[in-house]
């Protein structure tokens, strides 16, 4: 079989895998992203002195890279990054990655390794058209059609959480986990550090009315925001990521719900509502994907 280095650099750590060409993770770890405090040269270290740990037990045919950031999958170039990745924009992250380990390397941006990665083996199997959506901090979105990223002419395709809902509002303003806190805290006059989703979510499913009628407009919130990318793109499946999926059972009639209501009838009636299957290791396994597609 052969083997592949998968990694998934997010911001606070780097998870790290070695896959087979069908997809099975054989080993799985992650470590903490250096970038903060050293820079993107180390975060290169860290990446390669992990590779060139693992190939002395595998024979490993290539780096598949997922990373937050926007990315160039063409040339495997960070075009922007968050703040908190000092000095990663303008990187070429699979060049260098290619000439300190001597593999081919790929990289794709986190969110679209993701649906890549549900696409593949999870929640987006058989669909010839969707958009996924990864719920947290933000709202991060990709677009698949046949498989593939609709990156758009900046690479910025499928960034449906900077959307305007009101002109003053994105929508990751209004649906996101953040978002989220800051109304069940304003509602219960305590801060917002004093909670977090999980909490959220565990009073609500106490009987917590206030936490309960905050989920509540989250939905209907995150509804309006699918129900734009419906009748712009009208996907066959949407999947909803992100810490929110861990709460499907709780969250899929409320979401359900309100897309019915906000959308027309012969929409709805073609759409299929997922949430992602894949949990963590969604990104790499996408980054995966992105490799072998791309070969």
């Amino acid at each position: 079989m052969k083997h592949y280095m998968c990694f998934d650099i997010g911001g606070t750590s780097v998870k790290f895998g070695v896959a087979g060409e069908n997809g099975a993770l054989l080993q799985k770890n992650e470590i903490p992203n250096v970038i903060t405090q050293k820079g993107v040269d180390g975060l290169v270290d860290s990446l390669a002195s992990v590779t060139e740990q693992y190939r002395q037990e595998y024979s490993l045919r290539g780096i598949a890279v997922s990373t937050a950031g926007v990315v160039d999958p063409e040339k495997g170039l960070i075009l922007y990054a968050p703040k908190y990745f000092p000095g990663y924009p303008g990187t070429a992250l699979g060049e260098r990655l290619e000439i300190r380990c001597g593999l081919p390397c790929t990289v794709e941006n986190d969110v679209n390794a993701a649906a890549l990665g549900e696409y593949w083996l999870g929640a987006g199997q058989g669909a010839k058209s969707l958009f996924c959506i990864t719920v947290g901090t933000g709202i991060g979105g990709c677009a698949l059609l046949d498989g593939r990223v609709i990156h758009g002419a900046a690479c910025f395709g499928g960034e449906a959480g900077l959307q305007h809902i009101t002109p003053e509002c994105t929508w990751e303003e209004m649906a996101s986990t953040r978002a989220l806190i800051r109304n069940v805290a304003a509602a219960k006059g305590i801060p917002e550090t004093a909670l977090d989703g999980r909490k959220i979510f565990a009073l609500a499913q106490s009987g917590d009315e206030e936490a309960a009628a905050a989920i509540a407009r989250q939905m209907d919130d995150l509804a309006t925001g699918i129900a734009n990318i419906c009748y712009i793109l009208n996907p066959e499946r949407i999947i909803v990521g992100g810490g929110i999926a861990a709460q499907e059972a709780y969250l899929y009639p409320l979401l359900d719900i309100a897309l019915r209501e906000k959308l027309f009838p012969l929409v709805y009636g073609k759409l299929t509502l997922r949430f992602a299957a894949l949990q963590n290791d969604a990104g790499m396994l996408g980054a995966l994907y992105n490799f072998l597609m791309r070969q």
